[in-house]
Protein backbone atom coordinates (compact mmCIF):
# COMPACT_ATOMS: atom_id res chain seq x y z
CA UNK A 1 0.00 0.00 0.00
CA UNK A 2 1.70 3.49 -0.87
CA UNK A 3 1.03 6.33 1.49
CA UNK A 4 1.64 9.72 -0.12
CA UNK A 5 2.34 12.89 2.13
CA UNK A 6 2.29 15.70 -0.61
CA UNK A 7 5.96 15.40 -0.56
CA UNK A 8 7.05 17.75 2.25
CA UNK A 9 10.43 17.52 4.03
CA UNK A 10 10.78 17.11 7.51
CA UNK A 11 7.97 18.89 9.31
CA UNK A 12 6.40 18.34 12.52
CA UNK A 13 2.92 17.21 11.16
CA UNK A 14 4.80 14.55 9.05
CA UNK A 15 4.96 12.22 11.92
CA UNK A 16 1.19 12.58 12.14
CA UNK A 17 0.64 12.12 8.36
CA UNK A 18 2.54 9.08 8.69
CA UNK A 19 0.15 7.67 11.71
CA UNK A 20 -2.63 8.39 9.95
CA UNK A 21 -1.69 7.18 6.90
CA UNK A 22 -1.11 3.78 8.87
CA UNK A 23 -4.86 4.47 10.29
CA UNK A 24 -6.35 4.54 7.02
CA UNK A 25 -4.29 1.17 5.74
CA UNK A 26 -5.22 -0.46 9.05
CA UNK A 27 -8.92 0.45 8.23
CA UNK A 28 -8.65 -1.47 4.49
CA UNK A 29 -6.38 -4.35 5.92
CA UNK A 30 -9.60 -5.13 8.61
CA UNK A 31 -12.23 -4.33 5.70
CA UNK A 32 -10.49 -6.97 3.93
CA UNK A 33 -10.43 -9.53 6.77
CA UNK A 34 -13.84 -8.98 7.35
CA UNK A 35 -13.44 -7.96 10.84
CA UNK A 36 -15.97 -5.53 11.44
CA UNK A 37 -14.73 -5.02 15.64
CA UNK A 38 -11.14 -3.91 13.94
CA UNK A 39 -12.96 -1.26 12.11
CA UNK A 40 -14.79 0.20 14.35
CA UNK A 41 -11.75 0.14 17.13
CA UNK A 42 -11.03 2.69 14.15
CA UNK A 43 -13.81 5.04 13.85
CA UNK A 44 -14.91 7.68 16.52
CA UNK A 45 -18.07 7.19 18.24
CA UNK A 46 -19.84 9.56 15.99
CA UNK A 47 -18.16 8.71 12.89
CA UNK A 48 -20.20 9.37 9.64
CA UNK A 49 -20.53 7.37 6.71
CA UNK A 50 -21.47 8.78 3.44
CA UNK A 51 -22.02 5.51 1.30
CA UNK A 52 -21.78 6.46 -2.83
CA UNK A 53 -25.35 6.24 -3.14
CA UNK A 54 -27.76 6.65 -0.06
CA UNK A 55 -28.19 8.87 2.94
CA UNK A 56 -25.50 9.51 5.64
CA UNK A 57 -25.35 7.30 8.31
CA UNK A 58 -23.77 8.68 12.09
CA UNK A 59 -22.30 6.46 14.92
CA UNK A 60 -20.84 3.11 15.11
CA UNK A 61 -24.29 1.39 15.07
CA UNK A 62 -25.46 2.53 11.98
CA UNK A 63 -21.80 1.65 10.38
CA UNK A 64 -21.90 -2.03 12.04
CA UNK A 65 -25.88 -1.99 10.38
CA UNK A 66 -24.15 -1.10 7.07
CA UNK A 67 -21.26 -3.48 7.05
CA UNK A 68 -23.48 -6.56 8.20
CA UNK A 69 -25.59 -6.28 5.07
CA UNK A 70 -23.00 -5.54 2.83
CA UNK A 71 -21.00 -8.62 3.92
CA UNK A 72 -24.52 -10.85 3.31
CA UNK A 73 -24.74 -9.36 -0.16
CA UNK A 74 -21.32 -9.22 -0.99
CA UNK A 75 -18.08 -10.53 -0.18
CA UNK A 76 -15.10 -7.51 -1.23
CA UNK A 77 -11.22 -6.93 -1.09
CA UNK A 78 -9.98 -3.94 -1.59
CA UNK A 79 -6.58 -4.21 -3.62
CA UNK A 80 -4.06 -1.72 -5.11
CA UNK A 81 -4.79 1.42 -2.89
CA UNK A 82 -2.74 4.23 -2.83
CA UNK A 83 -3.28 6.56 0.38
CA UNK A 84 -2.95 10.20 0.41
CA UNK A 85 -2.86 12.45 3.55
CA UNK A 86 -3.11 16.10 3.81
CA UNK A 87 -0.12 18.20 5.14
CA UNK A 88 -1.57 18.55 8.57
CA UNK A 89 -2.61 14.69 8.52
CA UNK A 90 -6.77 15.69 9.20
CA UNK A 91 -8.17 14.47 5.91
CA UNK A 92 -6.72 11.88 3.95
CA UNK A 93 -8.39 9.91 0.61
CA UNK A 94 -7.39 6.90 -0.73
CA UNK A 95 -8.06 5.24 -4.45
CA UNK A 96 -8.22 1.46 -4.80
CA UNK A 97 -10.14 -1.34 -6.47
CA UNK A 98 -12.80 -3.27 -5.80
CA UNK A 99 -12.93 -6.76 -6.25
CA UNK A 100 -16.13 -8.42 -5.32
CA UNK A 101 -18.48 -11.33 -5.47
CA UNK A 102 -22.29 -10.79 -5.34
CA UNK A 103 -23.32 -13.61 -2.99
CA UNK A 104 -26.94 -12.11 -2.31
CA UNK A 105 -29.86 -10.00 -4.16
CA UNK A 106 -29.62 -6.67 -2.57
CA UNK A 107 -32.71 -4.57 -2.91
CA UNK A 108 -33.19 -2.52 -5.99
CA UNK A 109 -30.26 -4.08 -7.61
CA UNK A 110 -30.29 -7.00 -10.43
CA UNK A 111 -30.49 -10.58 -9.16
CA UNK A 112 -27.45 -12.16 -7.68
CA UNK A 113 -25.60 -15.37 -8.81
CA UNK A 114 -22.19 -14.95 -7.44
CA UNK A 115 -20.77 -12.43 -9.81
CA UNK A 116 -17.44 -11.29 -10.13
CA UNK A 117 -17.04 -7.34 -10.28
CA UNK A 118 -14.08 -5.25 -9.98
CA UNK A 119 -14.58 -1.72 -9.77
CA UNK A 120 -12.77 1.24 -9.64
CA UNK A 121 -13.19 2.87 -5.79
CA UNK A 122 -12.43 6.26 -4.24
CA UNK A 123 -12.70 7.30 -0.06
CA UNK A 124 -12.27 10.09 2.03
CA UNK A 125 -11.89 10.70 5.64
CA UNK A 126 -11.73 12.73 7.92
CA UNK A 127 -9.39 12.06 10.81
CA UNK A 128 -9.57 13.64 14.70
CA UNK A 129 -7.55 12.54 17.50
CA UNK A 130 -6.07 9.52 15.66
CA UNK A 131 -9.85 8.39 15.16
CA UNK A 132 -11.69 8.17 12.00
CA UNK A 133 -14.86 10.82 12.01
CA UNK A 134 -15.53 10.56 8.49
CA UNK A 135 -15.36 8.04 5.92
CA UNK A 136 -17.18 8.65 2.46
CA UNK A 137 -17.15 6.02 -0.52
CA UNK A 138 -17.29 6.53 -4.17
CA UNK A 139 -17.49 4.56 -6.58
CA UNK A 140 -19.51 4.59 -10.65
CA UNK A 141 -22.68 2.33 -9.93
CA UNK A 142 -23.51 1.97 -13.51
CA UNK A 143 -20.32 0.00 -13.88
CA UNK A 144 -20.80 -2.29 -11.32
CA UNK A 145 -24.28 -2.63 -12.32
CA UNK A 146 -22.85 -3.42 -15.81
CA UNK A 147 -20.92 -5.59 -14.56
CA UNK A 148 -23.51 -7.75 -12.36
CA UNK A 149 -26.49 -7.95 -14.91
Amino acid sequence: MAVHTEGRRSNPGTKLVRSHGALIEQYFAAFNRREPQEMLDLLSDDVVHEPSQGAARTGKRAFVEFLDHMNRCYVETIVEPVVMVSDDGDNAAAEFVVNGVYILTDEGFPRAVDQHYRIRAGAFFHIRDGKIVRVGNHYNLADWIAQVS
